[in-house]
């Protein structure tokens, strides 16, 4: 396969990935966030409540459409541009995105046009109850979304059958357990909360600072500040949660964000800075703080974090144990009877991926030297650099929306958020924070897997399909061009309904602009 295919498929898929999950968190924290403001008014009864939940709603709307639109073109990418991915992997792979699309995406699509035009044709608790199960289908869909992804990272309840050359489950409640399923999904739902939550916090500062709707955007702030800050906060617990999962699941990823070089004393010292050199596989002026390390990654004082160097000694293992199971299963092409190389590949069929890795290199791995094998070990270890400085950025940037939060959460509570000008300011200059810490946490989570496309079973380079180089290009330009297109639609949607502001025609008369009186009291 060329190499520069390969590279196209893979900058052509994280492209729309990335650009999709701009839209994706955003409507996984606001549909909680409108069930909780049209709980309020169900429960208070106040029409205020109700312009707030309407207008917010409109956002999510302009948002929603958006996100079904790129999320399709990713999933026909599987069939395009990952046509052997597909194959080898879409007996397991293809089972949560069905799930998700008849169970989730129908529940999520078929009530959303209810909750917008059965305002005035349904009770105000059946309409709570509407929202509600739009919010539940939007987060089911990132479930399953994620249950996918994290089978990518983990591969567990299934194996290869030599009889049909491609992975079959045997363990669906396995699958769908999947520790770091698990994780990556709490953490990521986390993530949109904190995302979202800045989103209304930013603009409801904004319309403080330009004196509009102030009864809207206090009680707007309000909910922002208590949703943002438990959500900020359960970010970097479930993201801790994540990072321990890793220690058992994916040592590489760990090792590669630490940039552990050698496994180390317990416990070991985790690096706050430092250059990464991975020609001379060490990090310069490296400032460490000790034991912080181990103590997070193992939950103890004598675990240890093991280094990329005794990994890609353990890979190299793995390699040669790989070739074994992939002799074994080209004499099974041959011979399906033959007893000895049935037991050989039962003994060693864990590893075969790691043989198909020198497939970059030769066309039979079983013709591979010490030396090739050897070299290829080093091909198990990520971009260093990228997954070191895109974690602490990422860090960087969730513990600074802790302080974001629980500075909102306290001028709410003290009822001085309507005359905190200076943190109006700072809350619309946060607005892009979450979502270059999302778009990050997306870099760590699929760089950190490579060189694989299943990590353990099928590298990348193999999992593409045999595209030229010319139809990728024209596919990527078409694609950035479409949503270019697509995101100055969404913008300008976006921007022309926050300066509409919240009142329609049929809502309670807007008062006229003005400044905010410093001592303005926070209704309830």
């Amino acid at each position: 396969m060329d190499s520069g295919v390969i590279d196209l498929s893979r900058l052509q898929f994280a492209l729309t990935a990335l650009y999709h999950f701009l839209f994706v968190p955003l409507t996984l924290g606001l549909s909680f966030m409108l069930v909780i403001m049209e709980a309020i008014y169900v429960m208070t009864d106040r029409p205020i409540w109700r312009t707030i939940t309407r207008f917010w709603a409109k956002l999510f709307g302009i948002n929603f459409v958006l996100g079904v639109a790129t999320g399709l073109t990713m999933e026909f990418q599987f069939g395009t541009n990952w046509s052997y991915f597909s194959h080898y992997v879409g007996d397991i792979f293809g089972a949560p995105l069905a799930i998700e699309g008849l169970m989730a995406f129908f529940l999520e699509a078929t009530f959303v046009g209810v909750m917008f035009f059965g305002w005035d044709r349904l009770s105000k608790l059946g309409h709570l109850v509407v929202t509600f199960l739009v919010a539940l289908g939007t987060n089911l869909s990132a479930l399953w979304i994620l249950i996918a992804n994290g089978w990518m990272q983990n591969p567990i309840g299934a194996e290869f059958n030599p009889e049909t050359m491609r992975m079959e489950v045997t363990d669906f409640v396995a699958v769908l357990f999947n520790p770091i399923a698990q994780a990556k999904f709490v953490h990521t739902v986390s993530a949109g909360y904190v995302i979202a939550s800045v989103f209304v916090l930013g603009i409801s500062c904004f319309y403080l600072l330009r004196g509009r709707f102030p009864e809207v955007a206090r009680r707007s702030m309000t909910v922002a500040a208590a949703f943002g800050l438990a959500s900020s906060l359960s970010v970097v617990v479930l993201g801790d949660e994540s990072g321990y999962v890793l220690t058992d699941n994916q040592k590489m990823k760990l090792a590669a964000i630490e940039a552990a070089w050698h496994t180390e004393k317990a416990p070991a010292g985790l690096t706050l800075f430092g250059l990464p050199d991975t020609e001379a596989r060490t990090t310069r002026y490296a400032v460490e703080i000790p034991w912080v390390l181990g103590l997070i990654a193992t939950r103890s004082l004598h675990g240890q974090v093991t280094g990329m160097s005794e990994l890609v000694l353990r890979a190299q293992e793995r390699i040669s144990s790989g070739v074994v199971a992939y002799d074994a299963v080209e004499k099974l092409k041959l011979d399906p009877k033959n007893t000895q190389a049935r037991a050989a590949f039962e003994q060693h069929k864990h590893d075969m991926g790691y043989a198909l890795l020198l497939k970059r290199t030769l066309a039979d791995p079983r013709e591979a030297t010490p030396q090739q094998i050897a070299a290829t070990a080093w091909d198990t270890v990520p971009s260093v650099p990228v997954m070191f400085w895109s974690f602490r950025i990422m860090a960087f940037i969730g513990f600074a929306m802790i302080a974001l939060f629980a500075t909102a959460f306290v001028l709410c509570s003290l009822r001085l958020h309507g005359q905190a000008r200076w943190f109006w300011k700072l809350a619309v200059l946060a607005i892009p924070l979450p979502w270059l810490a999302a778009e990050l946490g997306w870099v760590v989570a699929e760089m950190g897997r490579q060189p694989w496309a299943i990590d353990g079973v099928l590298p990348t380079f193999l999992a593409a399909s045999s595209l030229s180089r010319t139809s990728l290009w024209i596919t990527i330009i078409g694609f950035t061009s479409l949503y270019g297109t697509l995101a100055v639609i969404e913008v300008r949607l976006m921007l022309s309904a926050i300066r509409k502001g919240p009142y329609d025609h049929h809502d309670e008369q807007q008062p006229a602009p003005g400044p905010v009186p410093a001592s303005s009291p926070v209704a309830a």
